[in-house]
C-alpha cells in the first residue's frame, strides 16, 4: 500500500502538468476544425465558383451553362410551356396519321388481293381463250375437211316394194348356167332393206309330211329364233323352202318335186330369189336334187356333182349333226397339248378298188407302179398310208377295213366306221385326222366328207384333205387354208413330211382356228341356219342387221349438288395430255362402213388384206355389230400433225394421240349400296377432260335414297336400273354408252386426272386391247397340275383388272351376247371372276395381252369400306374361275407381257426385290 501509494504520488508529482497539456491539445484540436470547416464552407465555394465560370467563359456563347445568359435566352424559356403544349398537339397529330397510315396499309393489302383476283382472272380468260382458239382452230379444220370431200350426208334411200305381180326375168337358156347377175333379183333386196326372210312352212306343201321330223322340228326353231325371218312375204328378198332330209327319198319322184315345187304360191314360174335347203344327217344322203329343174332357186346342201353345182350362187352346207340336243362345250377336248398320241389317223371302208391293194404288197410310191397313174388314186393311197404306219417312224393309225358294220355311203364314198362316240374318242388322241375324197372327181362334196370334217373339228384333229376338187363348207367365204390342209391327192407320198414340217404354233393357230369354225358355223342346227343366210345375205352385199343395245332403264335421281375440285386429283402438274375439251359431250361418230363392208371385205377366192379384227376372224360371216362397235380404227387415216413430215416433240406432247382428231370416253361404274362412296368417286370426276357421261350401274334391288343429292360435275350422270344383281351388268351394251372408249371403274377406285388422260392416250393408240391400271397375271401350280390366279407384285402380267380400265364397246356385245353362256353364269355364281372373263375374252380374240399404264401399283380409295376382294374365299374362287374359263375355250388364250406404258413424268416407285424390273417408255 504504501509503494503503490508512492508511485502514484511519485507519477503524480511527475506528470503534474498533463491534465493542462491535454486541455491544451483539446483546445487546439477544437481549433483546426473549426479552420478547416471554415475553409470547407468558404473557399471551396469560392474556387468552384470560379473554376466553373472559367470554363463556361472559355466555352462558345451559344453552349454556356452556368455564365450569364443574354436578354433574348432568358425570354425564350417563357415559352416552355408553350412548346410543351404544341408537342402534345403535335403528338395526337402524329398519332391520328398513325391511325390512318394503317387504315391506308389495310386498304393496300385489299387492293392486293384483288390484284391477285385479277391476275387469276386474267389467266383463266387466257386459257379460255386459247381453248376457243383451239375449238375454232378444229372447227376450221373440220369445215375444210368437209368443203374438201364436199359429200353431204344424205338420209337412207326409201324402201322400194316389189310389185305383187311380179313376172320375174327372162328364162336363162339353162338353170345349170344360173348366177347371182343372172338368176337374182336384186330389185327385190335393197340396200337398206335388212334382208327380210321368208320361210315356208314345211306342212304346207305336199313332201312336207315325208321330211325327217327331228331335221323339220331343228329348222322350224331356227327359223323362228332369226331376226332376219318374216311372216309377210310381199316385201321378203329370200323364200326358204326345206327340201330334205326325206325319211325314204324313193318316196319322192323328180316329176313330183317339180310340180311342187313349182306350185309354191311365191315360186312365180322360175323360182327366182328361192333357195331350197337340204339338210343331212346321216352319210348317206341321197342327192335327189341333181336331175330336178330348179329354175333361178338356189341349193345349199352337203352333197353336190360337179355339173350340178354353180359356183357363188349354190351353198355347200355342213351336215345337220346336233340336230335338237346342243354339244356339249365342256366335253370338248382341250387344244393343248398341241400333239397328241397319234400324228394322224384314219377309219374308212369302201368297197371299189379295195380288194386288190389288199390281197398284194402295198407299193412305197407312185414311182414304183407301173403305167399311168389312174383316175382313182385310192390304191395308191392305201398302200402309202400303210407303208407310213409299218415305218413306224411316227405313231399313226389308219384302218380301211371295219372292225364292226360300215355306214352307209355313197358309190365311190369312203364310209364311216362304228359309231359316232366311238370315232369321237379317236380323234380325242389324234393331231391330224385324215379326209379322203370320193373316188368319183365328178363328186365335189359329199355328206359323208362333210360328217368326217365335222367330227374332226369338233375334237380338235386338224383336218387334212386329200383331193383338191373337193368343195368345202362355204369354201368362198371361209378361208380353210387357216383351219386345215387340202392336199392333192397325186400328193400322198409327201403328206407325211408336210404335216410333220408344221410347228407347234402353226398347229395350235389351225387348231384354234378350227375349233371357232365348228363352235361358229356348224355345231348347232341355229348356227347352219344362221351361217346359210349370212352367207347369201354376204354374197348379195346387205349388211347385217346390227346387233341390239341394251335399254337403259334411268332412276330419277336429285342433282344439283355443286361438286368441288379435290387439288389432288385434279392438278396435272407439267404432265401436258393434249388439248382440254370444252365443247358439250358428243357422241362417237356412227360411220356409213357397214354399208360397203360386206362389198369390200368379202372373200372371193385370192387372199385379201386383213382389215379390222373381228369376232370372227378372216371371214365376214359375223353378225354386223353397230358401226361405232364394229370398226374399231374409226379413225384409220393417218392424220400428220403440224403439217410437215416429221414432228416435234411438243407437237406430240400436246397430241391427245390415235387418228381420230376428237373423241371422248363414257365412264361407266358399278356400285351396290355405297352411297356416301359411289358420290365421292363422282365428285373426284369434276372438271376431268374428254368425259362424255357417266353411267352409273345400280346394282341394287334398293332405289337410291330420296334425300340422296347427286354432284353436278359438269356431265350427264344416268342412274341405270338393272334387272337383277350381276357383276356381269359391268359389261352390259348399255344404249346410253354413245362413244366408243369406255372406262370402267369401280366405286372405289381413286384414280388422278392426269392417270385417266394418259390412259385414255395410250388406249387411242392401242384400241383393240384392255388398257388400265392395276396388273395381275397367271401361273401354273406344279403340283397341282392347275392355274393359279396372282395378284402379287411382279414385273409380268397378263391380266389388267377391269375396276379401272378403257375397253372398246365392241367387247361389251361380245361379252353380253356371244361369249358362252357358261361364262357368265359362273360369273353370277360366285359373284366374282368378271374382271377376268373380260380378259380372257380380249386375249381370245385379239392374241394379244393387255397394257398397263402408270407405275401405281393400288388404285382403291384410302378408307372406304371394304369391297368383296377382301374375302378370304375371293382368291379361292378366282382360281376356280380360270380352270374353268380355260376348260370353256379349250386353252389358255391369256398372255404374258413385261411391257409398261408410263409416261417419263411418271415417278416409277418398286418394292426393293423388283428392281429388274424393265419400264418402257
Amino acid at each position: 500500500m504504501t509503494g503503490y501509494t508512492m508511485l502514484r504520488n511519485g507519477g503524480g508529482t511527475a506528470n503534474g502538468a498533463q491534465p493542462w497539456v491535454l486541455r491544451w491539445s483539446n483546445r487546439i484540436r477544437l481549433t483546426w476544425l473549426s479552420f478547416t470547416l471554415f475553409i470547407i464552407l468558404v473557399f471551396f465555394p469560392l474556387i468552384a465558383h470560379y473554376y466553373l465560370t472559367t470554363i463556361d467563359e472559355s466555352e462558345e456563347a451559344g453552349k454556356r451553362i452556368f455564365g450569364p445568359r443574354p436578354d433574348s435566352e432568358l425570354c425564350e424559356v417563357k415559352h416552355v410551356q408553350d412548346l410543351c403544349r404544341i408537342r402534345e398537339s403535335v403528338s395526337e397529330e402524329l398519332l391520328q396519321l398513325e391511325s390512318k397510315r394503317q387504315d391506308l396499309n389495310g386498304e393496300i393489302a385489299r387492293l392486293n388481293l384483288k390484284i391477285e383476283a385479277c391476275k387469276k382472272s386474267i389467266e383463266n380468260a387466257k386459257q379460255d381463250l386459247l381453248q376457243l382458239k383451239n375449238v375454232i382452230s378444229q372447227t376450221e379444220h373440220s369445215y375444210k375437211e368437209l368443203m374438201a370431200q364436199n359429200q353431204p350426208k344424205l338420209s337412207l334411200p326409201v324402201r322400194l316394194f316389189p310389185d305383187k305381180d311380179d313376172t320375174g326375168l327372162p328364162l336363162p337358156k339353162s338353170h345349170r348356167s344360173c348366177r347371182l347377175h343372172s338368176c337374182f333379183d336384186y330389185s327385190r333386196c335393197p340396200l337398206t332393206s335388212g334382208f327380210p326372210v321368208y320361210v315356208y312352212d314345211p306342212d304346207s306343201y305336199a313332201w312336207g309330211a315325208a321330211l325327217d321330223p327331228l331335221v323339220k322340228q331343228a329348222f322350224a326353231t331356227s327359223a323362228k329364233s332369226s331376226i332376219y325371218v318374216t311372216d309377210n312375204p310381199s316385201i321378203a328378198c329370200i323364200y326358204v323352202v326345206l327340201v330334205g332330209e326325206l325319211q325314204e327319198p324313193s318316196s319322192l319322184t323328180t316329176g313330183d318335186l317339180e310340180r311342187q315345187l313349182h306350185a309354191l304360191p311365191y315360186w312365180r314360174k322360175d323360182g327366182h330369189n328361192h333357195l331350197l335347203v337340204h339338210l343331212s344327217r346321216k352319210s348317206l344322203t341321197q342327192n335327189f336334187l341333181s336331175n330336178v329343174s330348179m329354175g333361178r332357186a338356189a341349193v345349199a346342201q352337203s352333197t353336190f356333182f360337179e355339173n350340178q353345182y354353180r359356183p357363188s350362187f349354190d351353198l355347200v352346207t355342213s351336215p345337220l349333226v346336233h340336230a335338237l340336243s346342243e354339244p356339249n362345250f365342256l366335253g370338248v377336248p382341250p387344244q393343248v397339248p398341241v400333239k397328241r398320241k397319234y400324228l394322224f389317223t384314219f377309219q374308212g371302208e369302201k368297197v371299189e378298188s379295195l380288194h386288190s391293194s389288199l390281197q398284194e404288197a402295198p407299193p412305197r410310191s407312185f414311182e414304183e407302179m407301173e403305167g399311168d397313174p389312174p383316175a382313182d388314186y385310192d390304191d395308191r393311197i392305201i398302200g402309202t398310208l400303210k407303208a407310213v404306219q409299218d415305218s413306224r417312224l411316227d405313231r399313226v393309225l389308219v384302218e380301211f377295213t371295219c372292225k364292226n358294220h360300215p355306214q352307209p355311203s355313197l358309190p365311190t364314198e369312203w364310209a364311216l366306221c362304228g359309231e359316232r362316240e366311238e370315232r369321237l374318242k379317236l380323234l380325242k388322241v389324234s393331231t391330224f385326222a385324215l379326209v379322203i375324197a370320193p373316188g368319183d372327181g365328178r363328186m365335189v362334196a359329199s355328206a359323208g366328207c362333210g360328217m368326217r370334217l365335222f367330227e374332226a373339228l369338233e375334237m380338235g384333229a386338224i383336218p387334212v384333205v386329200l383331193g383338191d376338187q373337193t368343195r368345202m363348207p362355204y369354201h368362198d367365204l371361209i378361208h380353210w387354208s387357216e383351219a386345215a390342209l387340202i392336199i392333192p391327192k397325186p400328193r400322198i407320198t409327201e403328206v407325211h413330211f408336210l404335216i410333220r414340217s408344221i410347228s407347234d404354233n402353226d398347229l395350235l393357230v389351225m387348231r384354234r382356228q378350227g375349233r371357232f369354225l365348228w363352235e361358229t358355223y356348224f355345231s348347232t342346227a341355229e348356227n347352219i341356219f344362221g351361217t346359210i343366210l349370212a352367207a347369201l345375205r354376204t354374197r348379195i352385199q346387205i349388211p347385217a342387221t346390227p346387233i341390239r343395245e341394251e335399254l337403259a332403264q334411268e332412276i330419277p335421281h336429285k342433282s344439283g349438288k355443286a361438286a368441288g375440285t379435290d387439288p389432288n386429283m385434279a392438278d396435272n402438274g407439267d404432265l401436258d395430255l393434249g388439248p382440254v375439251e370444252t365443247e358439250p359431250p358428243y357422241a362417237s361418230p356412227r360411220y356409213l362402213r357397214n354399208f360397203t363392208y360386206t362389198a369390200a371385205d368379202t372373200f372371193h377366192g385370192w387372199n385379201r388384206p386383213p382389215g379390222p379384227f373381228h369376232l370372227f376372224p378372216h371371214t365376214p360371216l359375223d353378225p354386223a355389230l353397230p358401226s361405232e362397235a364394229k370398226f374399231l380404227g374409226s379413225g384409220t387415216g393417218f392424220r400428220p400433225i403440224g403439217g410437215g413430215a416429221g414432228g416435234s416433240g411438243k407437237e406430240f406432247q400436246a397430241a391427245l394421240g390415235g387418228n381420230v382428231p376428237r373423241e371422248q370416253f363414257t365412264v361407266v361404274m358399278l356400285t351396290y349400296e355405297r352411297e356416301e362412296v359411289l358420290m365421292n368417286s363422282l365428285e373426284r370426276l369434276n372438271g376431268l377432260p374428254y368425259l362424255n357421261k357417266v353411267v352409273v350401274v345400280w346394282n341394287s334391288p334398293k332405289p337410291p335414297s330420296d334425300d340422296l343429292l347427286w354432284p353436278d360435275i359438269g356431265v350427264p350422270i344416268m342412274v341405270v336400273r338393272t334387272e337383277k344383281n350381276s357383276l356381269n351388268n359391268r359389261f352390259l351394251p348399255w344404249d346410253a354408252i354413245e362413244t366408243e372408249a369406255i372406262l370402267s371403274i369401280d366405286d372405289d377406285a381413286h384414280l388422278r386426272h392426269d392417270e385417266i388422260m394418259f390412259g385414255f392416250r395410250v388406249w387411242r393408240e392401242a384400241r383393240d386391247r384392255i388398257v388400265g391400271f392395276p396388273g395381275r397375271y397367271h401361273a401354273w401350280d406344279v403340283n397341282h397340275q392347275s392355274w393359279l390366279y396372282n395378284s402379287n407384285y411382279s414385273c409380268e402380267l397378263s391380266m389388267v383388272l377391269t375396276g379401272a380400265a378403257f375397253f372398246h364397246k365392241y367387247y361389251a356385245y361380245l361379252y353380253s351376247y356371244v361369249m358362252p353362256q357358261a361364262i357368265r353364269d359362273m360369273v353370277d355364281e360366285y359373284i366374282n371372276c368378271e374382271d377376268i372373263a373380260m380378259n380372257f375374252l380380249v386375249s381370245h380374240i385379239t392374241r394379244k395381252p393387255p397394257i398397263k399404264v402408270t407405275s401405281r401399283w393400288t388404285f382403291r380409295c384410302p378408307g372406304c369400306p371394304q369391297a368383296l376382294s377382301h374375302d378370304d374365299s375371293h382368291f379361292h374362287e378366282r382360281h376356280k374361275c380360270i380352270n374353268f374359263f380355260v376348260k370353256v375355250y379349250g386353252y389358255m388364250p391369256l398372255l404374258y407381257t413385261q411391257f409398261r406404258v408410263d409416261s417419263v413424268l411418271f415417278k416409277t416407285r418398286l418394292p426393293h426385290d423388283k428392281t429388274k424390273c424393265f419400264k418402257f417408255i
